[in-house]
């Protein structure tokens, strides 16, 4: 049996992880766990300071986004966390955050191509622009389910990334690679027109994403 313990130390060391690697600032992003065992999953909450994060902070929350502990506000996306848990079954961990380049394209509303094989296998494709919604809403969640797709990540119009994974591990290297792929595109149309991968060029990588990393 999974342990509530278990599951909210988990977060704390994610959490803590991600703000080390620069990924998030103090009151910004948010990140999730779902208990496989039952309709639930625990997640940061409302402004958050990542520094100070203890276990007793973290929210425990059934699927349809009501509170199970009592006295904590959970993070202001929790409606996004829930409906993604309850139409990807496969996802046990997500991350949003608001990491520099990735924010920055999706403040000029401009996806991520294929431009890296990595792309394909770990995240499953493109990294597609979410129809701009706001913020803290049911909207936001329905915005980011179409341009998540059936992938791993994608950017959220004006308000930064949404990664998941069926892994914890796999969360934090789609939210690593994301950046790093928003990172290498932004400097790549400084320097001239970025080559855009065909499908001839990935599509035997295709089975290892599910394989491997589909969530």
């Amino acid at each position: 049996m999974v342990k509530k313990e278990n599951l909210c130390h988990e977060i704390v060391k994610l959490a803590k992880l991600i703000y080390e690697k620069g990924l998030i600032d103090a009151w910004e992003g948010n990140i999730s766990i779902r208990n496989e065992e039952k309709e639930e999953f625990f997640i940061t909450p409302s402004q958050n300071n990542y520094i100070n994060l203890t276990e007793d902070k973290i929210v425990h929350m059934d699927l349809q986004g009501r509170i199970i502990s009592k006295g904590k506000k959970p993070s202001s996306e929790s409606k996004m966390h829930s409906l993604i848990y309850r139409n990807r079954i496969k996802v046990h961990c997500i991350i949003h955050t608001h990491s520099l380049y990735s924010t920055l394209l999706s403040i000029v509303h401009k996806k991520i191509p294929i431009i890296m094989e990595e792309q394909i296998i770990l995240l499953g494709g493109s990294i597609d622009i979410s129809e701009f919604k706001v913020a803290h809403t049911e909207e936001i969640g329905n915005a980011a389910l179409i341009a998540l797709g059936n992938k791993n990540a994608a950017l959220l119009a004006n308000h930064g990334t949404i990664v998941c994974g069926k892994t914890v591990e796999h969360a934090i290297k789609f939210a690593e690679l994301t950046e790093k792929l928003a990172k290498i595109y932004w400097g790549a149309l400084q320097i001239g027109e970025p080559h855009i991968l065909l499908e001839k060029d990935y599509k035997d990588f295709i089975e290892d994403f599910k394989k491997n990393f589909s969530s």
